[in-house]
């Protein structure tokens, strides 16, 4: 198939782009993508790759932008119920993480998500997805951890799976049990800390082992926060994920500055989420590694608080940026990365070409799926958008409306209702 007449085709870099370097669209006016089953064989202008499929099997660009599909690399995608009354207690003034502590938050929807079914909340979490895709993002990582314990969380990684199987957007995994202390273990976070680490990373691995065989461990995650994991435990977890081949990334700095970023840095992490209150050594830490800086401007809008990720300064120091969602039932209920990206140029005064490169190739890196998603160029998986607007810029400077005409799976043309 031959997507030809874009108005503008932005291919960006095979390559995440760091510092300066964010925001390289590499952009061809009257651009067309040529297609061959699920794989991108050639980009190029119109007039040079018109001749190289037949009649029958081209889609007409005209007057619209095409894209690499977003790439949403942190979720909490599968859960049961919802937590519109804490929202108006958040908004009359309490604090989320005083919420949590008096046992609401997080352990509000593992209460909920223990107590529902697989095919419960394979139902709820469908319309999330769809949502999700309408809107463009082609690839998405979702996160267990709320279930606190080892046959939930598991249930929630089978979850993953039978969403991931169903397509046509692809789901990557995180294991979270250390989203939040289990309330059994109320009061002894290190107990749970062992727990983690002494049965259910080992019972998650070899649960995997057996079911998934042919594919990658699953990522493991820990959100290193007061009230949740501190430093030492949060070392505990990962180095203990580490030892069992998991590959690393981290929940840092939303709420304190604990060190977390200089943590995953050390254990060579994939990602460091939220950074916040980030500090100066650890954004100059970030800048050295190839350790991604994934930014969620979603929570602390949904939070109404108005302190963001200090994007320009990770970029000054040469930092890799990525965006993400991070869409959950409790402080960023939002499916749409489009909204990340017209918040991002707001709240973390990126320019649109930024936000566009920190959602598609540098949030592919944040997945370690850089080599396969995230660009325009041959060999890579076909997984792009066609917009209705005939300029990027538009993405960013409008906001509340969907811009996506069609979405393009791994070379299937989805139109977007």
């Amino acid at each position: 198939m031959l997507i030809h007449s874009a108005s503008q085709l932005l291919t960006l870099t095979p390559e995440p782009q760091r510092g300066a370097a964010l925001g390289t669209l590499n952009m061809i006016e009257d651009g067309a993508v040529l297609i061959e089953g699920e794989t991108i064989v050639a980009v190029g202008r119109t007039a040079e790759l018109l001749d190289a499929a037949p009649p029958e099997e081209r889609l007409d660009a005209s007057g619209c932008v095409v894209m690499p599909g977003f790439v949403d690399p942190h979720t909490h995608l599968v859960w049961a119920g919802n937590r519109a009354a804490e929202f108006e207690l958040k908004m009359a003034g309490a604090k989320y993480l005083d919420i949590l502590a008096a046992g609401g938050g997080i352990l509000s929807t593992v209460r909920k998500t223990r107590q529902a079914s697989l095919e419960q909340l394979l139902a709820e979490t469908r319309p999330r997805l769809r949502t999700m895709f309408a809107y463009g993002t082609t690839t998405v990582e979702v996160k267990t951890g709320y279930g606190l314990e080892t046959e939930t969380e598991i249930k929630l990684l089978q979850a993953i799976l039978a969403l991931d199987a169903e397509g046509p957007i692809d789901l990557v995994p995180t294991f979270l049990g250390a989203h939040a202390i289990a309330p059994e273990f109320s009061g002894r976070p290190q107990a749970y800390t062992d727990c983690l680490c002494q049965e259910m990373l080992p019972a998650v691995r070899a649960w995997w082992q057996e079911s998934a065989p042919s594919r990658p461990l699953p990522f493991v995650d820990v959100f290193c926060e007061n009230k949740a994991f501190d430093l030492e435990q949060s070392r505990q977890i990962l180095s203990r994920a580490k030892e069992l081949g998991f590959p690393l990334k981290i929940h840092a700095d939303e709420f304190d500055n604990l060190g977390g970023v200089s943590l995953a840095v050390e254990l060579g992490a994939v990602s460091a989420d939220h950074l916040v209150k980030t500090s100066q050594a650890d954004i100059a830490a970030l800048g050295r590694s190839d350790t991604v800086a994934v930014s969620l401007p979603c929570t602390p809008f949904g939070l109404a608080e108005n302190e963001y990720t200090p994007a320009r300064s990770i970029l000054e120091q040469g930092g890799i940026l990525a965006l993400a969602t991070d869409c959950n039932p409790g402080t960023a209920w939002c499916e749409s990365m489009q909204f990340v990206l017209a918040l991002a140029c707001r709240a973390l005064k990126l320019t649109p070409a930024q936000a566009i490169a920190a959602a598609t190739i540098n949030a592919a890196h944040a997945l370690r799926l850089a080599d396969r998603i995230g660009s325009l160029h041959p060999g890579k998986q076909a997984d792009l958008l066609i917009l209705s607007v005939p300029d990027y810029r538009m993405l960013g400077y409008r906001f509340g409306v969907n811009l996506v005409r069609q979405v393009v799976k791994r070379g299937r043309v989805y139109p977007v209702p």
